[in-house]
């Protein structure tokens, strides 16, 4: 009989290899040695063919006895590990369908092809141990594989692409050629001699491919055979057999707005508070910003366990600001610029990498200039909750599955630093907090109105201009979350959930206890954090209610 475990085992060792690029650092993996991406028609053909597998070993009851897959509803009785693991894995197969039928990046946005085509390098480049062997050699063979990647692109696309996303990937690749070639010779120094010598011509390589992708997108004769946007819709698989959640959209909208007035009362509160606020004063210096960040750290930590929020393990690995490099600095547009490492990696300190601070920068990296807390309360709870959930006893729980809990966790974290007294002696980081409330709010709401078509790309990045004042960052969010809908209201539904969590739990549960064992189980839906720690399956019952599936929660059409 095959277990939960050992058909995970397999599913994440194939999910390794297949699962596509984004520019999200939460579903990084490290890809096995020699991997280059493989989007042909065949490989997509593959690809289905190996997921109907793993479905049919899931969804037919060949799992060992005890599994639970057809555990019935029981609001008061504690979940079985096994049932968890078994809708874990569940999940996990209905993400890769989502990925696959639903999305259909691969056949619908050219902006996909430019996470398939550069993705693997920026993560290879992302990697801050020393370039050489299987590490130095791979960008060579990442950067030799773009003409591959994007002629596969132009076979999948033809007839199918849409234009919002044709066009908004002319726009990503807009200079290109001289952001790759700026890169790469920053990178030369860093190679052994062998690999220094062939990455010019590599580079060469890559850069005519991305420049005639780009010319290719823009041709009228192109465009004309391009789709209109077909907004994805019906959100049900992923809210429901994905990530597990017990609402509706439209309910998801109508507590994300809630949410919205609450966040923009509390800024109107500390707007009052402060109304003769001084001008923000950003270090003078990144190596100044750097050790205010590890001073930031040490703080934040005795906080948590002083409050009685958290008890940090001894051995939990750091989160740092380093320098940004200049072999990386070209190529920060295609995903967050850190090093969160993985699952093998999991005791490495994980690294942010920080441009030299000034007025003019972007919004996020002008946060974390500002005040260093602000990414340690959510990019650095990112890094050790990973860490934390990597080392987790049971395998099945090591990988990502969605985002809401891990995103849940961080955003979480920042109200409850903001409330227990954190950003007291630091006005403008305690305004920065709300803007955060205020913008995953805002999110949600955008996120449901690019997927059922009631927003286009430009009017979310109009309502994300609201709250970020980069209009920049606005149209990166915009394109991206058009193109991955559910990823965008993780942050929102999360933080709601796990605020029902400890509205609920027993008053003899600390405090401190529950967040130690919410990190660990970060990547575990919170429907089934819920039915494991309460006993309670209403919310994954309502759920597999919503996506019609209560008798056979893990079958897939």
């Amino acid at each position: 009989m095959n277990t939960t475990a050992e058909l995970a085992e397999r599913f994440w060792a194939w999910r390794d290899e297949t699962q596509p690029d984004s520019m999200d650092d939460l579903p990084r993996v490290e890809r096995p040695s020699g991997w280059v991406a493989d989007w042909s028609a065949e490989a997509v053909r593959e690809l289905g063919r190996r997921l109907a597998e793993f479905e049919g070993e899931l969804g037919k009851g060949r799992l060992g006895a005890g599994d639970g897959l057809d555990a019935p509803s029981a609001p008061a009785a504690p979940a079985d590990p096994g049932a968890v693991d078994a809708r874990l894995l569940g999940s996990a197969l209905a993400r890769v369908r989502w990925e696959l039928d639903h999305l259909r990046g691969w056949q619908r946005n050219p902006c996909f092809y430019i996470d398939q085509a550069l993705g693997p390098l920026y993560c290879v480049l992302l990697d801050r141990r020393p370039f050489a062997g299987e590490r130095a050699e791979s960008v060579l063979r990442h950067l030799r594989r773009v003409p591959d990647t994007l002629r596969h692109a132009r076979e999948n696309l033809a007839g199918h692409a849409e234009r919002p996303f044709a066009r908004s990937a002319v726009r990503k690749l807009d200079g290109v050629e001289e952001r790759l070639t700026a890169s790469m010779r920053a990178l030369a120094p860093h190679l052994p001699p062998d690999e220094a010598r062939a990455l010019p011509e590599a580079t060469e390589t890559a850069t005519r491919a991305l420049a005639d992708y780009r010319h290719w997108l823009a041709d009228p004769r192109t465009e004309a055979d391009f789709q209109e946007r077909a907004p994805v819709g019906d959100l049900s698989h992923f809210l429901h057999r994905v990530a597990l959640l017990p609402h509706r959209p439209e309910r998801i909208r109508d507590m994300a707005r809630q949410e919205w007035d609450r966040a923009t009362a509390l800024e109107q509160v500390l707007r009052a508070r402060h109304r003769a606020l001084p001008p923000a004063v950003l270090p003078a210096t990144s190596a100044e910003q750097i050790a205010r960040q590890e001073a930031a750290e040490r703080e934040i930590r005795a906080f948590r366990t002083e409050r009685g929020l958290f008890r940090d393990p001894q051995d939990l690995r750091g989160y740092r600001f380093v320098d940004m490099p200049a072999h990386l600095a070209p190529l920060t547009w295609l995903g967050v610029p850190d090093d969160l490492t993985s699952v093998d990696r999991a005791t490495e300190d994980a690294v942010r990498y920080v441009p030299q601070p000034h007025p003019g920068l972007p919004f996020f990296p002008y946060a974390d200039a500002l005040d260093p807390r602000l990414g340690i309360c959510h990019e650095g709870v990112h890094a050790q909750q990973l860490a934390f959930s990597w080392q987790h006893p049971n395998p099945v729980r090591r990988h990502f599955y969605d985002s809401t809990p891990n995103e849940g966790i961080a955003f979480h974290q920042e109200e409850l630093l903001l409330s227990a007294g954190l950003f007291d002696d630091a006005p403008h980081s305690a305004l920065t907090i709300v803007g955060f409330l205020r913008l995953r709010a805002l999110r949600a709401e955008v996120d449901i109105g690019l997927a059922n078509g009631d927003l286009t790309i430009e009017e979310a990045t109009d309502r994300l201009d609201v709250v970020l004042g980069d209009r920049g960052t606005a149209w990166e969010e915009a394109v991206f979350f058009a193109g991955n809908p559910g990823q965008a209201l993780s942050y929102q539904v999360g933080k709601l959930q796990i605020n029902e969590l400890i509205a609920e739990l027993p008053g003899d549960v600390a405090l401190a206890d529950f967040h130690r064992r919410l990190w660990r189980e970060g990547n575990v839906p919170l429907a089934l954090q819920r039915w494991e720690l309460l006993g309670r399956r209403d919310h994954l019952d309502r759920a597999d209610a919503l996506a019609g599936a209560r008798q056979s929660p893990t079958a897939t059409k």
